[in-house]
């Protein structure tokens, strides 16, 4: 980690269900989005073991919602959260992370950043639903980083692509509204 909670170690859930970020990659993402990140709102689906919106958390993001359907990645985002201090800027959600998405987009909810790496293999058949709810829940200043399997980006319409990079087997794609980027 870095920011307020730099060498800070996380806890991630045993087995071979959830694949943390790799503090490579998180310190790309973070580097490029600078300080977009201060005061944000951020919506952490496939949260994992939580590493990504924690580090928004770490680096000034106002508040983070994690949404993961695994009760051992979600008792681990939680054992997180109240190792650095961070547990009263969370709300942590148990679910499937479209079936969120979809009543966050329904409520008219809104995020400065959406970060998004769900199992690589699940990608294709998420797609449609992640291009048609994504740019509901995203600020018209927002962002929306992807990790994916490399070369399975998903574009999405009316976003542009201001970041593409990648890292190992991952591929990292920030993507912003084209009157912002």
């Amino acid at each position: 980690m870095a920011g307020q909670h730099r060498s800070r170690r996380l806890v991630t859930p045993p087995g071979k269900g959830v694949r943390p970020t790799s503090d490579r990659a998180r310190e790309a993402i973070f580097a490029s989005l600078g300080a977009a990140v201060i005061d944000a709102r951020v919506l952490d689906l496939f949260a994992g073991s939580g590493a990504l919106g924690l580090e928004a958390l770490s680096r000034g993001a106002s508040s983070c919602h994690f949404v993961e359907r695994n009760a051992e990645a979600l008792e681990a985002v939680r054992t997180n959260l109240e190792t650095l201090g961070e547990s009263e800027h969370a709300r942590v959600e148990r679910g499937n992370a479209m079936t969120v998405l979809q009543r966050l987009a329904d409520a008219g909810e809104q995020f400065e950043l959406v970060l998004v790496d769900p199992p690589y293999d699940a990608v294709p058949d998420l797609a449609a639903m992640l291009t048609t709810l994504l740019p509901q829940v995203l600020t018209p200043t927002g962002s929306i980083v992807f990790e994916t399997a490399a070369g399975s980006a998903v574009p999405i319409p009316g976003l542009v692509e201001r970041y593409n990079r990648r890292i190992a087997a991952a591929e990292i794609v920030i993507l912003q509204r084209m009157e912002t980027a």
